[in-house]
């Protein structure tokens, strides 16, 4: 490693956690010394049982934290070689990492482009350059254009899920940090959204760290992926390889080792392999 960044093929890595621990109100230990890291131009992906941590990592990268009485209390988080953990949240959405939070929260009563204005909060920007990133959401997001002038908080599930994410990429990320953009969606529109998502990435370079409890569309998505358990990574790898990994199979994609259908919620008891240990 070369000031803090580190090649794995053609990439390097913008986004480097070290043995990072979260403490919340200074006694609820969440973290427990995760690692990860996430290339330039790539899609990540972050697996996990409901309360695993994986948003309380999201928010330890965009310093949301503090809004939550959360710190990282032993570790570093690195942002193209300079440590960030401790930074405010606007300082940084400036250096180009922004995070689409769970639920699709936006301002209801603004309309859908009033909404993706904000996005442009922290940027110096003309109206010319302005106007050019609203017609690229609306290339991404053609139905937004169709709603520009509606109010948001009127808007369907799916059409808030379109206009948080394009509310993100007025900020012009670099990275963007999204957790369970799926969620709540019928299946048909978590397909067309993670079309858009991978487009964003292909088209505009931009890196992912995805947090997704759909396995299946996340792995499809992404070209590396890590698995959490109880505040740690308990197994990571190139996620075509994990998609084939007999336990992701079993407890994450609802499959046994001899394709049969199987409900994460019948298995009472979730044991980890020995060879994720090893």
């Amino acid at each position: 490693m070369a000031g803090g960044r580190a090649a794995t093929g053609a990439f390097a890595f913008m986004l480097q956690i070290n043995n990072i621990e979260v403490v919340y109100s200074d006694v609820i230990l969440v973290l427990r010394g995760i690692s990860l890291s996430v290339p330039e131009k790539r899609i990540v992906s972050l697996l996990g049982a409901n309360g695993a941590g994986k948003s309380t990592t999201l928010k330890a990268i965009s310093g949301l934290l503090r809004t939550q009485q959360g710190e990282v209390t032993r570790g570093s988080i690195e942002w193209n070689g300079e440590r960030i953990d401790g930074r405010s949240p606007d300082e940084i959405v400036q250096m180009g990492i922004v995070q689409v939070l769970e639920g699709r929260r936006l301002f209801e009563h603004l309309t859908v482009e009033e909404n993706l204005r904000t996005g442009a909060i922290f940027r110096r920007t003309s109206d010319a350059d302005l106007r050019r990133d609203l017609d690229e959401v609306y290339g991404y997001f053609p139905r937004l254009a169709e709603f520009r002038g509606r109010t948001a908080g009127f808007l369907s599930g799916g059409e808030q899920q379109m206009v948080v994410i394009g509310r993100a990429l007025m900020a012009k990320p670099k990275l963007m940090l999204m957790d369970e953009p799926s969620l709540g969606l019928a299946p048909l529109l978590v397909q067309s959204i993670f079309e858009v998502i991978r487009r964003i990435n292909e088209e505009s370079g931009v890196s992912i760290l995805l947090v997704e409890q759909n396995a299946n569309v996340a792995l499809r998505s992404a070209s590396h992926a890590y698995v959490m358990e109880t505040g740690r990574i308990v197994l990571d790898g190139p996620a075509e390889q994990l998609a084939e990994n007999a336990d992701i199979k079993e407890f994450y994609l609802g499959m046994t080792q001899v394709g049969g259908r199987k409900s994460y919620r019948d298995v009472k008891h979730y044991k980890r392999r020995k060879r994720w240990l090893g």
